[in-house]
């Protein structure tokens, strides 16, 4: 298939509007619940984006043996966050035995449906969307280690998705990758963006003035480079007539959750070190 026709197949409207749109609410709820209910805020913002993600993610993907994928990723999800809520002391590597018993659990799913089509896409599927929900939940640690964190997390890599994906509806030049409707200016400025963002908000945290900054470019910088392949994921998609099986919308969660499940884990070691 030509770019030219992958580019007809998802119009620059649908591809970066709804997008943004849906990466504004996103890092308002992942900002907003944490402030106005705590602990229990954060869990539940986490909870959302995680449940959104595996929906998603199974259709995307075209993973095969759905509903027992979205089983095993729904009780992945819950297991990461209960991993990093329950103990009195959580540590981030208590994921490895939630992803090492979810993939290991993928693998038998997989390998007992039957006829045994797309067996190696439908695991690599498995294993991606496993990793993100435990990224995701990486987040919570940020909420536990210091008040604020989560919040300035929240607003940079938001802001990132926002201000990269409305310049590219505007100006997606020069190309990154070819077929996808994102260019440099967009990613340069949203790590701008983000590293803005981060330097406002450094009070909610308690970071100085260049910790702020640094920060906020690093993380908005992940967000901006998983944007690109989560463009790139959503373009493929989109012209294997993926969103007509369920919604168009699968696609639009992709391209916001997938960069905040890989700036969490980012921004978790920045903040533990800094």
């Amino acid at each position: 298939m030509s770019p030219t026709a992958v580019l007809r197949a998802t119009p620059d409207r649908a591809h970066h509007l709804p997008a943004a749109g849906l990466a504004a609410v996103a890092a308002g709820v992942l900002a907003g619940l944490p402030l106005a209910l705590g602990s229990v805020g954060a869990l539940a913002a986490v909870l959302v984006l995680q449940l959104a993600l595996v929906l998603s993610w199974v259709v995307v993907a075209r993973m095969r043996g759905a509903r027992a994928s979205l089983v095993v990723g729904t009780a992945a999800a819950v297991a990461a966050d209960l991993v990093l809520v329950l103990p009195d002391r959580p540590e981030l590597g208590g994921l490895l035995g939630v992803l090492a018993v979810g993939f290991i659990v993928s693998v038998l799913q997989q390998m007992l449906r039957s006829p045994r089509h797309r067996l190696v896409d439908s695991l690599a599927g498995a294993a991606l969307l496993l990793t993100a929900v435990g990224a995701l939940a990486a987040l919570l640690l940020l909420d536990r280690s210091a008040e604020g964190r989560l919040v300035v997390t929240a607003l940079a890599a938001g802001v990132a998705l926002v201000v990269g994906h409305l310049l590219d509806q505007v100006l997606p030049r020069p190309v990154v990758a070819e077929g996808v409707p994102r260019g440099l200016a967009g990613t340069v400025l949203s790590v701008l963006a983000g590293a803005a963002v981060a330097w406002a908000a450094r009070d909610l945290a308690d970071l100085g003035m260049l910790r702020s900054l640094f920060v906020g470019a690093v993380v908005a910088g992940v967000v901006a480079l998983v944007a690109v392949a989560a463009s790139y994921v959503a373009v493929e998609a989109a012209a294997d007539g993926v969103p007509d099986a369920i919604s168009p919308w699968v696609l639009t969660v992709v391209q916001v959750v997938l960069p905040l499940a890989g700036a969490a884990p980012v921004a978790l070691g920045l903040l533990s070190v800094l």
